[in-house]
């Protein structure tokens, strides 16, 4: 039982392993920032779990056509988190290597993608794509908690070990608190810069001062001063 999750830590060789790497940074770093932290834990178990049972449903069918590749790797979680974000998407067309696709395409062209990869399984990656669709448009609303839970779940080992942790990346569970971090990242506290200090320090008002040539009335001029 334990290898329906273990799966997505074997890797075979180390171009796998390194296709393995970038897709966690990628996929699930910006699937991470959008749920948080705690919500991103547990969906990576569940996607792993439902992705590696469907893997078994299909196997029985397509091993009788055609050889399966075992499932391994990350690639299937990287998969679902990758349908849930096209299926919630309110964009309706992106770029893809400079030609605008509808967003839905996305991941079913990057499954093709996939299959060049070394020791990659196609079955698992469409079993992953297909979990997290579901996901993505409600069939799996049981895997959805509140908030409020999150919040809680912040605060409690081992996440409130991972706040500690320097140079690691905590994403709060909570909507207001993500939105609020990134605003101080957007808009800084004055005095961050130092050209910020010139605004926030209170400058003394520069005189004003009317310079006029001796002979500019009998001329008729009234010269103007404008603010330096």
């Amino acid at each position: 039982v334990h290898r329906l999750v273990t799966y997505i830590f074997v890797y075979e060789d180390l171009v796998s392993l390194t296709c393995g790497a970038v897709i966690i940074w990628y996929f699930a770093g910006s699937f991470e920032k959008n749920v948080g932290t705690v919500k991103h834990c547990f969906l990576t178990v569940a996607f792993a779990v439902l992705s590696a049972l469907l893997y078994l449903l299909l196997e029985t069918i397509v091993s009788r056509v055609s050889e399966v590749e075992d499932a391994k790797g990350f690639m299937p979680v990287a998969f679902a988190t990758l349908g849930v974000s096209t299926t919630r998407s309110r964009m309706k067309r992106t770029l893809v290597f400079g030609v605008r696709v509808p967003v839905v395409l996305v991941p079913w062209f990057m499954l093709c993608v996939a299959w060049f990869i070394p020791r990659s399984s196609l079955l698992s990656n469409l079993s992953g794509l297909l979990t997290g669709e579901a996901y993505g448009l409600g069939y799996c609303f049981c895997l959805d908690f509140p908030e409020s839970v999150g919040s809680k779940l912040d605060r409690v080992f081992p996440f409130s070990l991972l706040k500690r942790i320097p140079g690691l990346r905590y994403i709060p569970g909570s909507l207001a608190e993500r939105r609020a971090f990134e605003n101080s990242k957007i808009n800084p506290a004055p005095g961050t810069y130092p050209t910020q200090s010139y605004y926030g320090s209170s400058s003394p008002s520069l005189p004003t001062f009317q310079m006029r040539h001796p002979n500019a009335q009998s001329h008729g001029f009234q010269p103007s001063c404008a603010p330096g």
